[in-house]
């Protein structure tokens, strides 16, 4: 097969090359993707305010959150390397409530996900530049910007453009953790795992270690993989020294952000608010203590931050529902090899639903989010890492796996206490949504 993604050599002969690839830093390049989309504003504020509300006692659930999320990635990206199939395909061949499940939460979290993407991209960008539009035209400005690049460009330049935001953001969430001056004594004693003496306690820990870093993405980590040209058992070493990356970065922008609430907010006693915007608020905290280049460095980082997860969701979810539409209308098997040679970023289901993640959302951009809408989005998206573990338990011990890539006893663990834990956490959203005033 040719090589059409511009990074990874593939064989030319139109054979499938399987031989052990030795693991080096010059393939890495997936792992950075699935963390830069992985870890949005969100996962920052999360981190934010655990930080401000606990010091650094919860510093040992942010970096477990990290070891579940590989355990997460890490099948996937085996199941696609194993088998040679694609995500998708393995969750068909489970029954048709896959599909079901699957195309529901696809439509209804692409809809209410693009207008959130979309602004918490742009609110960095108007207070950078506050003079400039309103808040509503920065995030359509922002869902066009990523449409295009999607659009016209393949895996290799969106690797590349991915890479560089991640090195924006490395550089700006460790310098504002040493910019505080951390408390590494208090640090270390907050590897030890104990719970802060409140109420919820519990639930709140184990909302962080959840939070960190993906939902869809980790599902799309596969797709990226193959994408690189990695389609065969010959790259599991190389997939697994990515992974690895991915979520020691992913763990070095929680732990920074920790430190920065740990410091900044908790010793001061200051609250900002949940959401995008307690960013803002962290920028005028930030200006306040250490100038306004500091703020605006933030700030940067910020967009950094936001952006990486639309174009990562715009292009890896995509990915996905292209591969779901090919499978539902040609009901053959889905081959890692499709994927690697670009056809699927040229299709018309890729383009269509990176179409209903930029416009029908911007609808929400100027009318508010539509109630009901967002409770079963909430709803939908809280189910969708319960199922990912438990559908990736099922796959890796069936037959379905060839036996030397099966889950062992650590694997089986992993994603286990991986599905528990979001179960545990979708019973909860699911409980505390209002649903006397949904109906």
């Amino acid at each position: 097969m040719a090589d059409t993604t511009g990074n990874t050599a593939v064989p030319q002969t139109g054979e499938t090359d399987s031989r052990p690839r030795k693991s080096s830093w010059r393939y890495i390049g997936p792992g950075i993707v699935v963390a830069a989309t992985g870890v949005g504003a969100g996962d920052l504020v999360a981190t934010l305010i655990a930080g401000s509300n606990f010091g650094y006692t919860l510093l040992w659930a942010a970096i477990i959150g990290c070891l579940v999320k590989i355990s997460l990635a890490e099948a996937a990206g085996r199941w696609h390397l194993a088998t040679g199939r694609t995500l998708f395909d393995g969750w068909a061949s489970l029954g048709r409530w896959t599909t079901w499940f699957f195309a529901v939460y696809v439509v209804i979290w692409g809809f209410v996900y693009g207008a959130a993407a979309m602004s918490s991209s742009a609110l960095p960008l108007q207070a950078l530049f506050p003079d400039v539009m309103d808040l509503e035209w920065w995030a359509i400005a922002c869902g066009l910007v990523g449409l295009v690049f999607v659009w016209f460009n393949k895996y290799a330049v969106f690797e590349k453009v991915m890479t560089v935001l991640v090195g924006v953001m490395f550089v700006v969430t460790v310098y504002l953790a040493i910019r505080v001056t951390p408390n590494l004594a208090d640090a270390f004693a907050g590897l030890l795992p104990v719970l802060p003496d409140e109420k919820d306690s519990i639930l709140n820990t184990l909302g962080l270690i959840g939070g960190v870093g993906g939902t869809i993405t980790l599902a799309a980590y596969g797709y990226w993989v193959n994408a690189k040209g990695w389609t065969n058992t010959g790259w599991m070493k190389v997939m697994r020294l990515d992974n690895r990356v991915a979520y020691a970065t992913t763990g070095v922008f929680v732990i920074a952000m920790l430190f920065v609430g740990a410091e900044l907010l908790h010793s001061a006693n200051v609250a900002i608010a949940k959401g995008d915007k307690g960013l803002i608020q962290l920028g005028d905290i930030l200006a306040d203590e250490y100038g306004t280049a500091t703020a605006k460095f933030f700030l940067i980082g910020f967009f950094a931050t936001s952006f990486t997860s639309l174009i990562g969701v715009w292009h890896g979810v995509s990915l996905m529902f292209a591969d779901f539409v090919t499978r539902y209308r040609e009901r053959g098997e889905l081959r890692g090899e499709e994927v690697a040679s670009g056809e699927r970023e040229r299709s018309w289901p890729f383009r269509a639903y990176l179409l209903w993640l930029t416009f029908p959302p911007m609808v929400l951009l100027f009318q508010g989010e539509p109630f009901r809408l967002i409770i079963i989005y909430g709803v939908l998206g809280a189910a969708f890492l319960p199922f990912l573990a438990g559908t990736l338990i099922w796959l890796l011990n069936s037959s379905r796996t060839p036996g030397q890539w099966r889950n062992g006893p650590v694997s089986n663990a992993m994603l286990a206490i991986a599905g528990l834990l979001f179960l545990v956490l979708c019973v909860k959203q699911i409980w505390d949504q209002p649903w006397s005033e949904f109906f």
